[in-house]
């Protein structure tokens, strides 16, 4: 059982990564394997190997970026759907170096070198050399710059939900949870399940992040992970940026899959893939905070991200 009082010392720990090439090349096989679980699973993600299947080149890569429960894994799916695109979920690998590149422990010369070696290894493993890369990965968010400097023909696409109606299924979840202190599990950047401060957490706030609800730590992440993917993407051109807003995605899939068309330059069937995938989009997921959060809760959720709220237009 862990006690809270001790929390700072063990959520250091828990935070820390292995960064030795030992634990790269373990995080990039074990990435490898849950990628091609992915698309035994998901047939839409399977297509037939091109000419160029072993092309390794990364031609005009696409990030899908935003908050964790932000609609990041829905959008990317639908991505995924593209003929000319090949997909994939949060790689271990680039998840756990995107806090190397984040805090500077890690070069710009070898942090390119990983993130694009892994990303043609991906690329080679699931025969889709010759399509475009697409990864969806929230920690992204936080190294805007250097992806876009890495890799110049890259295109970005943010997709934005209410914190509250985030926060509110991000607290649904185990990974943030007080409950999952001591379970020892992980997630697929190789960080502990846990109230424990990530990297991402102010310096001088890590404490207070360990005492509070795990509600205020979901929209303690939603802030961090938004505010970090707006002040990156705010110095790249409009061509390589594509804000989406999850609300009116749901509720015109159709207007949504035609922004997302003229964004990436897909083909007339690439559209109709998008209309299909966006099409299963649920309404009810808008707005469950209204009947989800006592008063006290919204309160306390407002005190965390409300500036962040109105700046956005949700307050």
């Amino acid at each position: 059982m862990t006690d809270t009082a001790s929390a700072p010392a063990e959520a250091d720990a828990a935070s820390t990564l292995d960064v030795t090439w030992l634990r790269m090349l373990r995080l990039g096989a074990l990435g490898l394997a849950s990628d091609i679980r992915d698309r035994r699973n998901e047939p839409a993600l399977r297509k037939r190997p091109l000419a160029s299947a072993l092309d390794p080149r990364l031609h005009r890569p696409i990030f899908i970026i935003g908050a964790p429960r932000s609609g990041t894994t829905f959008l990317g799916s639908c991505i995924g759907r593209l003929p000319e695109v090949s997909y994939h979920l949060e790689p271990r690998l680039t998840k756990a170096a995107a806090r190397c590149v984040y805090d500077g422990s890690w070069s710009e010369r070898r942090s390119a070198a990983v993130f694009r070696i892994s990303y043609s290894a991906l690329l080679l493993a699931a025969l889709d050399g010759g399509r475009r890369f697409a990864e969806k990965n929230p920690e992204n968010g936080f190294v805007v710059p250097f992806l876009a400097a890495a890799l110049p023909e890259a295109q970005f696409v943010h997709i934005i939900r209410d914190g509250r109606d985030a926060a509110v299924s991000h607290a649904e979840q185990p990974w943030l949870a007080a409950a999952s202190a001591g379970t020892a599990r992980r997630g697929r950047g190789g960080q502990l399940w846990g109230p424990y401060p990530r990297w991402w957490v102010e310096p001088d706030r890590r404490a207070e992040f360990t005492e509070v609800s795990d509600l205020v730590r979901s929209a303690w992440c939603w802030r961090r992970f938004t505010t970090a993917a707006l002040d990156g993407l705010a110095g790249l051109p409009a061509g390589r940026i594509l804000e989406l807003r999850y609300e009116p995605l749901v509720r015109d899939p159709a207007g949504a899959a035609g922004l997302l068309a003229d964004f990436l330059e897909t083909t007339p069937a690439g559209l109709q893939a998008l209309q299909a995938g966006l099409s299963q989009a649920r309404t009810s997921s808008v707005g469950r905070w209204h009947d989800a959060l006592g008063e006290h809760e919204v309160a306390e959720v407002q005190a965390e991200i409300g500036p962040l709220l109105s700046r956005l237009g949700y307050a």
